[in-house]
């Protein structure tokens, strides 16, 4: 007990010696919320993801395997859905569309895969077109391997950039010693490939013997939160840390995000992983949460909606159960602030075409936040 107390005072003060990040940047209650949430889609279960189609309906992950589409008030079942592994962390995961999703109907998935010679699943991303509610001319794009029966850390997000390829997350499914820092091997990674799931020529690891040719960045743990910056074009993602140590990262070719060599974390039992929070040719984190809040979900605010919230970071918690956002100074956290306290676990967060912040919740639903006068 005396040897763990004496480690974690350590660590706290290796922290505020190895990074330019204020340890006690503490998070804040706005004494007036700027919103109301008003329930949007009702009794959802686990809503890992949605997107906006062109006419404001929403398509809507249901983890256990059930894509939804909300039109009108109205929730249609999906058809045609790939067998999901359900199980921990794993189930139907992320949703994106094309950026030219009018002009040629693709819509994106991330999920755990059964497909593979192994017992249990590990994470996929698959395109299909969504007609008189089914999904066609479905394709699967990239599936990792090994499969294992693990049910942790499948990730998973997806982004497009500005030039139209496109990136997903896939978690080190456990096996933190093995997988992430192995370009070798799937997970702990996020991906890049052109649109129809080919190996673009200048992936970092493409002359690399052996390497999985997909990689862009490694060294991740579980990114469960993936986007394109607005102004810049960057993709940033969040990833969960152990016991401390939940991050938010720009990704940029070839990183290595050091996990689990460097960290902010300790193990869920209070012992060490690494006495290193930084090490020559890793990349560190833009912020990084002490203690962990369970990053799930992230947005950038471009609306004019919400009073001083314009160029903003909203990140959802699942271990706090609130939505948390970020005030931004560039690339440095200047501020946290709680909102949605209490409401339940914050699964993902998304700004609808109409301006509005949409946040899904877990045994509850899609919330729309409608500004207050």
């Amino acid at each position: 007990m005396k040897n763990s107390i004496i480690f974690n005072l350590l660590f706290v003060v290796s922290l505020n010696l190895s990074c330019a990040q204020n340890i006690e940047n503490k998070i804040n209650t706005p004494k007036e919320s700027v919103f109301t949430a008003e329930l949007f889609v009702d009794e959802l279960q686990i809503p890992w993801g949605f997107t906006f189609l062109p006419d404001n309906s929403i398509l809507i992950t249901e983890k256990e395997g059930k894509l939804i589409h909300f039109n009108n008030g109205k929730k249609t079942i999906i058809g045609n859905i790939p067998e999901v592994y359900n199980r921990g962390q794993g189930g139907l995961l992320d949703i994106a569309l094309h950026p030219k999703y009018k002009e040629n109907g693709w819509i994106y998935l991330t999920y755990a895969s059964i497909e593979g010679d192994e017992k249990g699943g590990h994470t996929a991303l698959m395109r299909a077109k969504l007609k008189n509610s089914n999904l066609t001319e479905t394709q699967i794009l990239y599936k990792a391997v090994p499969n294992t029966t693990k049910g942790q850390h499948f990730g998973s997000r997806i982004a497009f950039d500005n030039d139209g390829y496109i990136y997903f997350s896939i978690g080190e499914r456990g096996d933190r010693d093995i997988n992430p820092q192995d370009i070798k091997r799937d997970g702990g990674k996020i991906y890049r490939l052109h649109d129809d799931g080919r190996i673009p020529k200048d992936n970092p690891f493409i002359n690399e013997k052996g390497a999985k040719t997909a990689i862009y960045s490694y060294g991740h743990r579980n990114p469960q939160g993936l986007i394109k910056h607005p102004i810049t074009g960057d993709i940033w993602d969040n990833e969960h840390g152990p016991r401390g140590g939940d991050e938010i990262n720009i990704i940029k070719k070839g990183a290595n995000y050091g996990w689990p060599l460097v960290t902010y974390g300790i193990n869920y039992g209070g012992t060490p992983i690494t006495d290193k929070t930084e090490m020559s040719g890793m990349e560190q984190p833009i912020h990084y949460w002490v203690p962990s809040i369970a990053p799930s979900g992230m947005e950038f605010v471009t609306t004019d909606k919400y009073k001083n919230w314009k160029g903003s970071l909203l990140v959802g918690s699942l271990a706090f159960q609130y939505l948390e956002r970020l005030v931004m100074d560039g690339n440095k956290v200047t501020a946290r602030e709680k909102l949605m306290d209490g409401l339940g676990r914050v699964r993902a967060v998304k700004q609808g075409p109409d301006g509005f912040i949409y946040v899904a919740v877990e045994g509850k639903g899609i919330y729309k936040l409608i500004p207050k006068k």
